[in-house]
């Protein structure tokens, strides 16, 4: 009798295996697996565009709002062995005061938002936002732009809890940005956007 056969071993997948992908893909590494997805379609483009600029102007800018915010489309995050990108993210900028000239930040933002494509939430919901937790990040939003919905949630004793839901053409006010009104329908494929 021969000896049992074992599989060959995977081994973890580094930083250089997401530096050696295409340009057209966004690479992230969750527990030593590398993840790969294609740049975002154009619905959920226009979803993170328009809502980073909607929060910009009145929480990074300070016009129409308080200001004392960094928005960042695609940061790169490294917490610890992991790297994910949130489609946007924000630092209070008493917590960091100028934006570092780096590659990628290891200070976990205090906001991230995902907006979800069919390809990717699952990855999005179910390994990057307990990720984000354990980081220290207190508040996320979930946007689905096939669904038409926003979901935020904040960190309650170490887990997130989900504070308000809305959809389609709700005017919104959702922590940690309340103190400016959002157009909800502003995000969506099928809307013109004065």
């Amino acid at each position: 009798m021969g000896s049992p056969s074992t599989a060959p071993s995977r081994r973890p997948a580094t930083y250089q295996d997401l530096v050696a992908l295409p340009e057209h893909q966004v690479g992230e590494l969750i527990a030593g697996e590398l993840y790969a997805s294609p740049r975002p379609a154009s619905r959920h483009a226009k979803a993170a565009s328009i809502l980073g600029m909607d929060l910009g102007n009145p929480f990074q800018r300070g016009r129409g709002g308080p200001g004392g915010w960094w928005l960042i489309f695609e940061p790169e995050l490294h917490f610890g062995e992991d790297v994910l990108v949130p489609d946007l993210a924000g630092w209070r900028q008493e917590r960091m005061p100028t934006i570092p000239d780096v590659s990628y930040f290891e200070l976990a933002p205090d906001w991230i938002c995902e907006v979800l494509s069919p390809s990717t939430a699952k990855l999005d919901v179910v390994l990057k936002l307990p990720r984000y937790g354990r980081a220290g990040v207190e508040h996320a939003w979930i946007v689905d732009p096939i669904h038409r919905m926003l979901q935020v949630f904040h960190q309650e004793q170490g887990r997130w809890v989900l504070a308000a839901s809305f959809s389609g053409d709700d005017r919104v006010r959702a922590q940690p940005f309340d103190a400016v009104e959002l157009e909800l329908g502003s995000l969506w494929m099928d809307t013109r956007t004065p």
